[in-house]
């Protein structure tokens, strides 16, 4: 498919939601006065909490519908891009909890850098605890994880459509080569009232992150 001019001149805007709704809640640090001085250029760590309900849908049929019923909500499509998905496994005990993943946006170089935290679930919205980075050469940080003991797991392509419903819900249409998503991601309150909206019953949401449904249609693919 063809990328939207704006999307190539300029890089994504990634932006979560806290439970109070805010955009963008940012990790708090405390320095001693020997250094406070010297980091107040530094931006603060941008620390999120992310929910989400993504649901398993019917292919290319069933994201017509959604267009289609996206559009008579008003809702506004932010673009399409294709990622390059790397799954890491990192060395020692301390990283077994979290998931550190690189998103590579139309073939690089520029990507997106995400680690994210043990999931928990609320009405069935899942619940994690998320830190990322925009980074602009994906090779280097490929070495860089690479020196840091971080080897790559596997990889999964994604193609992705991304729009915002009523200004605060990210809504994606994702496909990939084990099936067809849509992914609602906004503040807490009000996800679930958001995705009945477009039909979708919040219980029927999937628990499994798309890392999970790469790493078992892998499996399953290699004993076929």
């Amino acid at each position: 498919m063809s990328q939207p001019d704006r999307l190539q001149q300029q890089p994504l805007s990634f932006e979560r939601h806290t439970f109070d709704g805010h955009v963008r809640s940012l990790g708090h640090h405390r320095y001693a006065p020997s250094v406070a001085g010297s980091r107040l250029h530094h931006r603060l760590r941008d620390r999120s909490v992310e929910c989400e309900l993504k649901f398993r849908v019917d292919g290319v049929r069933d994201h017509a519908r959604l267009r289609s019923l996206l559009r008579k909500r008003g809702a506004k499509l932010e673009g399409k891009y294709d990622e390059e998905n790397y799954r890491f496994r990192g060395p020692g005990k301390s990283t077994r909890r979290t998931t550190l993943r690189l998103r590579v946006l139309n073939g690089g170089p520029h990507g997106v850098l995400t680690a994210k935290g043990p999931a928990r679930f609320v009405g069935g919205v899942k619940i994690r605890e998320e830190t990322e980075i925009d980074v602009k050469d994906v090779h280097a940080t490929l070495d860089l994880l690479s020196q840091l003991g971080f080897q790559v797991e596997f990889t999964y392509n994604k193609h992705r459509a991304m729009w915002t419903l009523d200004g605060v819900v990210s809504v994606t249409l994702d496909t990939l080569e084990f099936g067809s998503f849509v992914e609602l991601e906004g503040p807490l309150e009000v996800l679930p009232e958001k995705a009945r909206s477009l039909d979708f019953d919040p219980k029927d949401a999937l628990k499994d992150s798309y890392s999970v449904l790469a790493r078992k249609h892998l499996a399953a693919t290699s004993k076929s």
